[in-house]
């Protein structure tokens, strides 16, 4: 036999033994389920780009489920088809994500420049809800503001499935994003 050969199979034979008893060993644990941790890092994303309209797939799209996803894809062909058929840029499209901060709100508070996660609570149907805080702040003017992701899970990770909007500062929740993506279409497919 070759000294390399012999050395192959010194190797092999001393590495069987460790993957055996690795195999029988304790299982690795899976990563732990946060999703406060997943909801920070959205939000980072959403400080740094301030989506507007449909989310870039590549940047958002692990953030959200199938169900959200497949919302922002439906929207956005309705969307299309509006421009479509309404070639005027001066005119406003009565669909779409056209001023709305996604995952943030409307008008002002669609830039928002800081975020901190309040509070997370886990419901009984195993989704979470994680309180958000937005603030956007100019020398003169200071704009805070709260929004809460709806956390499930989704192919063992965390995904955020909607966003709750809140009537002005307040704990009543005055719109869904879904909710947003659900309206009517009809006349523009």
């Amino acid at each position: 036999m070759t000294r390399s050969l012999v050395a192959k199979r010194l190797c092999c034979a001393c590495l069987l033994p460790l993957l055996t008893a690795s195999a029988w060993g304790q299982a690795v644990p899976a990563p732990p389920y946060q999703p406060d941790a997943m909801v920070a890092s959205l939000y980072e994303e959403v400080v740094t780009r301030h989506p507007l309209s449909t989310p870039d797939r590549n940047v958002f799209g692990p953030y959200v489920s199938k169900k959200l996803l497949h919302l922002f894809d439906a929207d956005d062909a309705c969307a299309r088809a509006w421009f479509r058929q309404n070639p005027d840029p001066n005119l406003k499209p009565s669909v779409g994500l056209i001023e709305e901060g996604l995952f943030s709100g409307s008008s002002e508070q669609s830039e928002p420049q800081t975020f901190h996660i309040e509070k997370t609570d886990p419901k009984k149907d195993g989704s979470y809800r994680v309180l958000v805080k937005l603030t956007y702040e100019e020398a003169t003017f200071k704009l805070t503001w709260h929004v809460v992701a709806v956390v499930v899970r989704e192919n063992g990770r965390p995904v955020v499935d909607d966003v709750l909007y809140f009537k002005s500062n307040d704990r009543d929740v005055d719109y869904r994003l879904s909710g947003l993506l659900k309206r009517d279409c009809k006349g523009y497919d």
